[in-house]
């Protein structure tokens, strides 16, 4: 199997035709490769799939098939293209530079988990005798176990792809409807049906069940001063929760006012959706009445079925400029109207935290759970309680 190149020169003008095997483009992966990029074998597949669909002499098409299936990192674009101009572009003279660049991969944009240096204090190990070996975690894993507050610009972008990847799983409730089941009660009215259709002889026992659907859940987000530098994530999370059960979930934003933000986030782009939620939210970033604004939840969506038998949960610090009493008086009302109360603190996952802010303090006797919120590997731990409350 051979295919056809054409590359065109630095002004666009002329073009030529050579043929070339189908481990020519193979070998341009090897030059990724050796300029640090984790090509695997799939990506390799993936990039020799796409050109068979594309117009392989595209020296654009060509471009882009690689860059969108051999590319894993935003640091990798800037080698992709480097190394794209050295194997697709022609010499002057004639005939094709393989040029592989020899120089050591960059270092991993994420921290390791190990130091790659030898600890000054180690003694005992004879030089040469035993290789070391340093065990380092990936990128994505290590940004799932970092605080979010204390990512870079960079970083925030990969998270919010990987926010985009979850799939959240709704708890679910037996509802008053029936529905054919294997097992369960009688059904009598579908055992004699099946009976007349047999001439009368009955053959099984048809029987029926209840039916289950989704169980409501309501998202309560703290926008307020305190809360910025992990607001932008808590409502992207919110938005993937939202987008997989429009129907059954309910987004609210806490700070001097109460304000749903359900319809915006429903949208189908994540960025257009914090978009719209953000010009709705008169009070980004301001004080916190936690006491005021659950009386006004209360009163306006939960006693009217919103908490109703749903999964109630609160992302917030705690920090409460009002009374502590109004608080602690509506969490109670809460609980006895909510299946379960969820209190997120991303404060709760560090070293040394305790429970002493004012409305943590009056919001605990009426919690189910007190989780930590300050990394993607907590949001997903919460994702598991929200789906076996």
């Amino acid at each position: 199997m051979t295919t056809t190149e054409q590359n065109a020169s630095g002004d666009g003008g002329s073009e030529r035709d050579v043929e070339e095997p189908i481990e020519g483009l193979v070998g341009f992966t090897v030059v990724l490769r050796s300029a640090g990029l984790a090509v695997t074998t799939d990506r390799v597949a993936a990039f020799l799939t796409a050109l068979d669909e594309l117009d392989v002499t595209s020296r654009m098409q060509t471009y882009w098939a690689g860059r969108l299936t051999l590319c894993s990192d935003p640091d990798d674009l800037p080698r992709y293209d480097r190394a794209f101009e050295d194997w697709f572009t022609p010499p002057r003279g004639g005939g094709r530079t393989t040029v592989v660049d020899e120089r050591k991969p960059p270092p991993p944009r994420l921290a390791a988990l190990t130091p790659s240096e030898r600890d000054p204090g180690d003694e005992g190990d004879d030089e040469g005798d035993t290789p070391q070996v340093h065990a380092r975690a990936s990128g994505n894993e290590v940004l799932r176990n970092r605080d979010l507050a204390e990512l870079t610009p960079a970083e925030r972008e990969h998270l919010r792809r990987l926010l985009a990847l979850l799939r959240p799983q709704l708890p679910t409730r037996r509802s008053r409807r029936l529905r054919p089941a294997r097992h369960g009660a009688p059904d009598p009215g579908r055992t004699l049906r099946s009976a007349l259709r047999n001439q009368g002889e009955l053959r099984s026992l048809r029987r029926r069940d209840r039916s289950r659907r989704p169980r409501k859940l309501v998202l309560l987000v703290d926008v307020s001063g305190s809360m910025e530098p992990y607001a932008d994530a808590l409502l992207r999370f919110a938005h993937v929760v939202v987008r997989r059960s429009p129907n059954a979930v309910e987004a609210f934003t806490l700070g001097t006012r109460l304000t749903r933000i359900t319809r915006e986030l429903r949208m189908r782009d994540a960025d257009r959706a914090i978009a719209a939620a953000g010009r709705a939210i008169p009070d980004w970033s301001g004080g916190t009445r936690l006491g005021e604004v659950m009386r006004a939840f209360v009163d306006r969506w939960g006693q009217r079925g919103a908490a109703r038998r749903a999964v109630v949960v609160v992302f917030s610090d705690g920090w409460e400029r009002g009374e502590t009493d109004l608080l602690g008086a509506q969490m109670s009302r809460l609980h006895r109207l909510a299946h379960r109360m969820v209190w997120v603190n991303p404060h709760a996952g560090k070293d040394g935290y305790a429970p002493v802010q004012g409305g943590i303090v009056a919001a605990l006797p009426y919690l189910d759970d007190l989780l930590a919120g300050h990394s993607l590997a907590t949001l997903e731990q919460l994702l598991g309680v929200i789906r076996n409350a």
